[in-house]
């Protein structure tokens, strides 16, 4: 359970303030930049090891999307959280044990890598009366390291996913390589935004529509290269915390 710190402990947050500020600034311009316009492009507020009042001084800025690593540590800080109007997404690997603890408690997963794990999904959300969004995961770097789809499958297991009942996949996840230059990574970005521009006329639905790539390191290389949800974590809460 997530440690509660009094309102006398909290140390000054203005750094939040200032953070989010400037970082949804550079959403914005980059998004503009790319052809489209600031409500195009989602910030997400990844809030892995920061804590609750450190995460509702983000909200009281203006962040309405939080993206969470582990379910544990999410519903740890479920009573914490201001959460009127906050759309709580599931980013980090997820095991098919944990599907059941959160089908009802996050509005998607983005990080479904498997064709078992989108089974119980469909399976949970069957029983639960409920219809979950999910993004599929490519792993664009083809890295051992990193779970996700094969470019090369990517599209047709995608499809697979997308007709269990209950699962309704919106778009794909990437997480590309640590790259040195920004051009190297916008090469990684823009591959994954040719595969899902090709799968679109596959999926023929207007809410095929998400395309989540790019961290705190290379968001505006991502948006420039289409994303439509940007992941940001240390740059707007600085180094873990606990």
């Amino acid at each position: 359970m997530t440690e509660r710190i009094s309102t006398e402990q909290e140390p000054d947050l203005g750094y939040i303030d200032e953070n989010y500020k400037y970082i949804k600034e550079r959403v914005d311009a980059a998004a503009v930049k790319s052809g489209r316009t600031p409500a195009d492009v989602r910030l997400m507020a990844v809030t892995k090891t920061v804590a609750p009042y450190i995460i509702n001084r983000a909200i009281a800025c203006g962040a309405r999307l939080i993206g969470e690593n582990k379910v544990q540590e999410l519903l740890g800080k479920l009573d914490d959280l201001r959460t009127e109007g906050l759309e709580m997404h599931i980013i980090g690997h997820l095991q098919s044990n944990k599907v059941k603890k959160i089908i009802t408690t996050v509005a998607m997963i983005q990080s479904v890598d498997s064709l078992s794990l989108a089974q119980e999904i469909s399976r949970r959300a069957v029983e639960s009366g409920v219809v979950m969004d999910v993004l599929t995961e490519v792993n664009i770097g083809c890295e051992w390291s990193k779970t996700g789809f094969a470019c090369e499958e990517l599209t047709e297991r995608s499809l697979e996913i997308d007709a269990l009942p209950g699962v309704n996949v919106r778009g794909f996840m990437a997480i590309p390589p640590v790259c040195e230059t920004e051009a190297e990574a916008r090469g990684y970005f823009a591959r994954v935004r040719g595969l899902f521009e090709d799968a679109k006329p596959r999926f023929g639905k207007a809410d095929f529509d998400t395309l989540s790539m790019g961290m705190s390191a290379d968001y505006e290389a991502a948006i420039l290269e289409g994303a439509t949800l940007v992941r940001v974590g240390s740059a707007l809460f600085g180094r873990r915390r606990y």
